[in-house]
């Protein structure tokens, strides 16, 4: 079952007021990189350079749904761009909007839209839209942008590894 805790142990998820870094890649060793305005995932090699991602927890966990995991904000750095999620023609769409995570973290309330609940089991994580439950993260084929999906574990990467660096 997925880890109360779905931070490496040098993260703290309360009173944090900069941001985490770091770099995701999916159970198939593809990364995630800014290409062509979208987080797309390309195979893992010397030659690629990931996208580094920034992590923040909500300052307000408490206003909302408890036990699904830690909400945090997630985003890019270079550039600064957050992830969140919008209903387009009916569907829970993932797009990115430039913008800093700190603005995210310091607003006076939740920004659901931004936010997802990190869950982690041993090396391996998810993130589902607070926005949108049952939607999470995923990934596809070689060159495609991430995305949300509700077909948890059907055709899509739903398991990331989130590399957090010192």
């Amino acid at each position: 079952m997925f880890s109360k805790h779905p931070f490496p142990p040098s993260i703290s998820v309360s009173g944090r007021e900069t941001p985490e870094f770091g770099e995701v890649f999916d159970m198939d060793q593809q990364v995630w990189i800014f290409r062509d305005q979208a987080l797309v995932t390309v195979p893992r090699s010397y030659t690629v350079t990931p996208a580094t991602v920034t992590i923040l927890p909500c300052k307000y966990p408490e206003s909302l749904e408890q036990g699904k995991g830690i909400p945090i904000y997630l985003g890019i750095q270079n550039p600064d761009k957050c992830l969140f999620c919008k209903k387009i023609n009916g569907h829970p769409t993932l797009l990115l909007k430039e913008g800093k995570i700190l603005d995210l973290y310091n607003h006076p309330e939740p920004m659901k839209p931004f936010l997802f609940y990190h869950t982690r089991a041993g090396r391996m994580s998810t993130f589902e839209s607070v926005a949108f439950p049952g939607n999470f993260v995923a990934s596809s084929d070689i060159g495609k942008p991430i995305f949300l999906t509700s077909k948890k574990g059907e055709y899509y990467n739903i398991n990331f590894s989130l590399d957090i660096k010192s």
